[in-house]
């Protein structure tokens, strides 16, 4: 367990450099919020399967985003492969999120740097702010669950320079037995944080760790560039060709509701809403990604619904159902009852004797 943790730490600290060193701000932080946008997580229970694939989100509705620098949210820096679709839905246990982005291919095994990155972020706290990943505003040395209480956030960020494509990684029974967020496998990591300089694998923290947090995300990842769809090995790295034109696609899964006791999941609730941002990093012109390869879908929170199912739905389908039935039972009926008179007019014509006045 002492290892598995000194790896926990490891990769926490390679994250977090990055975290924070994409948000060394330069100046006054300007924001124009959209109000306009927002994304719905529709209950289409049984459409999708976990597997990094986009096909079988066809049909399900995409919110799109133009990426902008997370430090100077100005549309004329912003991300130059595209935008970012985001879909959502759920199934009333679990919900489910594709973020696809176009982009050259581009991976080199064993660095994450070198390869696109993704984050997804969740206002837990009620103070939390999207700028500054929850805006508490302790030093690091004195950030912890007392001083920085209603600044938590939520966050999964995924780095694929160990992952394989079409592979699920995120929460296992190794790291989940060691009770903290981590992932050493693919390093798709369940994190909380209370600003840039505070954050820790779930479980984690300067004043003790609690090993009753688990890592609640499952992943997998994608490039239209692929040519199988049967399934990769490491030994097939790096999968494609570098430089091929297409869509990345990021595919991730968790239960509306965790048994976080700790202030570190968001918990979702059918009929309600979250707030939520989407992160993008991609090493452009070759450079591996950091401070300005950070990208995000805007520059604040974006309304996330998980609405019901529909159950004026069911009752329309219903209400059908029973209408034809009973009007095919009583089509049924007066056809019936025709052949039944014509049957017995047959019946009694036949048998009828007829009258013929005899002559004396």
């Amino acid at each position: 367990m002492e290892q598995s943790l000194l790896l926990s730490i490891f990769l926490l600290f390679s994250i977090g450099i990055q975290f924070v060193s994409s948000h060394q701000e330069s100046g006054n932080w300007h924001c124009e919020t959209d109000e306009v946008s927002r994304i719905s997580a529709e209950f289409r229970p049984g459409v999708v399967t976990l597997d990094g694939h986009a096909d079988d989100w066809e049909n399900i509705e995409g919110f799109e985003f133009s990426l902008l620098p997370a430090l100077d949210p100005d549309h004329d820096h912003e991300y130059k492969g595209g935008k970012m679709t985001v879909k959502a839905l759920h199934d009333g246990k679990d919900v489910y999120f594709l973020l696809q982005v176009d982009g050259e291919y581009v991976y080199k095994k064993g660095n994450d740097n070198n390869c696109p990155s993704v984050a997804l972020m969740f206002q837990v706290g009620e103070s939390a702010t999207y700028h500054s990943m929850g805006g508490c505003k302790q030093s690091p040395d004195a950030c912890n669950k007392k001083t920085c209480r209603g600044h938590e956030v939520d966050i999964m960020h995924f780095s694929i320079g160990n992952a394989i494509p079409g592979r699920l990684y995120g929460g296992n029974p190794v790291d989940n037995r060691d009770g903290n967020g981590g992932d050493r496998f693919g390093h798709l990591v369940d994190l909380y944080a209370w600003s840039p300089h505070c954050m820790n694998l779930d479980g984690v923290s300067s004043t003790g760790n609690d090993t009753s947090a688990q890592n609640d995300w499952r992943g997998a990842w994608w490039h239209s560039s692929f040519s199988t769809h049967s399934g990769y090995s490491e030994e097939d790295s790096p999968y494609s060709t570098k430089g091929q034109k297409g869509t990345f696609y990021f595919e991730f899964s968790r239960a509306l509701r965790t048994m976080d006791r700790l202030q570190q999941d968001v918990q979702f609730t059918v009929g309600q809403s979250s707030k939520f941002s989407a992160a993008f990093w991609y090493p452009e012109d070759g450079n591996p990604w950091h401070g300005s390869g950070h990208y995000t879908i805007g520059c604040d929170w974006v309304p996330l619904d998980v609405p019901p199912g529909s159950s004026a739905g069911i009752k329309v389908v219903s209400r059908s159902s029973w209408d034809a039935a009973n009007g095919f039972a009583f089509l049924l009926s007066v056809v019936s009852f025709g052949v039944s008179f014509f049957v017995a007019y047959w019946v009694h014509k036949k048998n009828a004797i007829s009258f013929q006045p005899i002559d004396l």
